[in-house]
């Protein structure tokens, strides 16, 4: 009876043990969460040639030519957003954060991250309570003022389409100093939200 209950101890170890191997190695070659991976892509940055200052005006040049509103900036930073509204009951906001990172050399790395928020319009009904001592009391839906509607977020997420960031970029290099007076200037988008894929 000691050795088969020490058999089944080791049979079941071992079948334990290879379940886990198998499960280690599946977990190992699943895509990450989101399809987030750390390559050696440079969606999110370009190098200049100049100082992280000089390399942040260009950026703020390049969103206010574009119709950005410019929320917040520092000499290595800023925040800008731009709103659209595709659809009378929809509205998308696109935010654009841009930091400056000096590199070896005097120059400047820029590295550029967009946001997608979406709303919806979503309405509220408005409901009246009569009570009644004998029957209890009563909700009825009662229009007051046409009803409530409300711009809820119904989602949000990192912008990853490589020629948002391309166009941009190529926006920040022309405000660059030492851009040609005759440089064609690139046409200006379509007022919708870049798609986030």
């Amino acid at each position: 009876m000691r050795r088969r209950s020490i058999a089944l101890a080791v049979i079941a170890l071992a079948a334990s043990l290879t379940l886990a191997a198998c499960g280690s190695k599946r977990s190992r070659s699943e895509a990450p969460p989101l399809g987030e991976v750390f390559g050696a892509e440079d969606t999110y940055s370009r190098s200049y040639p100049v100082g992280p200052t000089v390399a942040c005006e260009a950026t703020r040049r390049a969103l206010l030519g574009q119709g950005y509103i410019i929320k917040q900036a520092t000499a290595e930073s800023l925040e800008a957003s731009k709103h659209f509204q595709p659809e009378s009951d929809t509205h998308t906001q696109l935010n654009v954060r841009a930091t400056c990172v000096p590199q070896v050399g005097g120059s400047a790395i820029v590295f550029i991250n967009a946001v997608q928020e979406r709303y919806a319009l979503k309405s509220q009904s408005s409901s009246a309570s009569v009570g009644v001592s004998m029957i209890g009391s009563v909700s009825v839906p009662v229009p007051i003022g046409g009803g409530n509607a409300n711009l809820v977020r119904v989602g949000s997420n990192t912008v990853q389409n490589q020629d948002f960031y391309t166009r941009l970029f190529d926006r920040v290099s022309f405000y660059l100093p030492g851009t040609p007076a005759d440089a064609v200037i690139a046409p200006a988008e379509l007022e919708l939200p870049p798609d986030p894929r």
